[in-house]
């Protein structure tokens, strides 16, 4: 199934069916604004490598895309200071929730790898060096931008003002890191930088659309300029298909077979590379923080397609 047609109705009906389902999950509570958003809604975008979009449902809403910058902020840290960033972060699955602190003691404050929350505060970390935070906050804002094509995409300042307020746990987590001699800026600063990263408001659209890259092996589009190597890209590739979904990695390979990072605020990208750049987005989560109706919606999206890195129709 990759005709036009087909993909567009795979699109719709899966909409109309997450519209439908009565067990939704729980929305995150901890970030007060996030407490508020109607669990009702479903958004699904699937940019295919031809270039065409498929959308349906609240395809077009924005929502804060919480740890799903992690990826973006990975390929700036990486294009800033290469393969040394892996002297501070590791690159294996934790097994652990997502603002789990209990490795670091034990692995000398290298965390396991740069999607959960320690390890996305050392790539921020890393982003800050030699910027003020907002300069920092301006230059990932204006390369997802660029990736997606978009200039319209902002920072929910309320968001990130409340992850702020609320955030003691990454607070804990910047501190011990900074004790091990990880964190290399005030660990507020670091933080700021963090927060307001994952304050990214986008669409499913945009969403999709910025993760374009990563199908098409680095390159923005085909035969345009290149965001990162054909080797980078398989790499960041590999690692959210083994870390993207924290201690449910593992199951949403299983499920679904595609790299794929989550948020808290109930965004998924899943990358099909060569043939596909999806965004979903349902805010109501399963017990592990990851998005429960999205992470079905995509199964039922690798199955139909046959996108699986696993599947030998890939």
């Amino acid at each position: 199934m990759e005709s036009l047609t087909d993909i567009t109705r795979l699109v719709r009906d899966i909409a109309q069916d997450m519209a439908a389902a009565e067990d939704r999950g729980a929305v995150a509570t901890y970030i007060p604004p996030l407490a508020t958003i109607d669990p009702r809604r479903f958004g699904l975008c699937i940019v295919t490598a031809d270039g065409a979009v498929h959308a349906a449902g609240d395809a077009e809403q924005a929502f804060s895309i919480q740890s799903v910058s992690k990826v973006f902020a990975l390929t700036q840290a990486l294009g800033k200071v290469g393969d040394t960033l892996w002297r501070r972060v590791g690159r294996e699955p934790s097994g652990t929730p997502f603002n789990s602190i209990v490795q670091l003691e034990r692995e000398q404050g290298i965390p396991r790898n740069p999607f959960i929350n320690a390890g996305a505060l050392v790539v921020a970390d890393i982003n800050l060096a030699g910027h003020e935070p907002r300069v920092a906050i301006g230059e990932l804002l204006r390369f997802v931008r660029y990736l997606a094509d978009d200039d319209t995409i902002t920072i929910d300042e309320a968001v990130a003002r409340a992850e702020q307020a609320t955030g003691f746990r990454n607070v804990a987590l910047a501190n011990y890191m900074k004790a091990f001699g990880n964190i290399q800026h005030a660990p507020e600063l670091t933080l700021g930088v963090y927060f307001h990263q994952c304050a990214i408001a986008m669409t499913c659209r945009q969403l999709a659309m910025a993760g374009r890259y990563l199908m098409h092996g680095g390159l923005y589009q085909p035969g345009g300029a290149r965001v990162v190597s054909a080797q980078r890209a398989r790499r960041i590739n590999a690692l959210m298909l083994t870390c993207g979904h924290y201690d449910a990695s593992g199951d949403f390979a299983f499920r679904v077979g595609l790299p794929g990072k989550s948020g808290v605020g109930g965004g998924i990208l899943a990358i099909a590379p060569g043939k596909a750049s999806i965004a979903v987005w349902s805010p109501g989560l399963n017990a592990n923080g990851n998005s429960k109706l999205g992470t079905q919606a995509l199964e039922r999206v690798a199955e139909a397609t046959g996108w699986s890195v696993f599947s030998a129709m890939s």
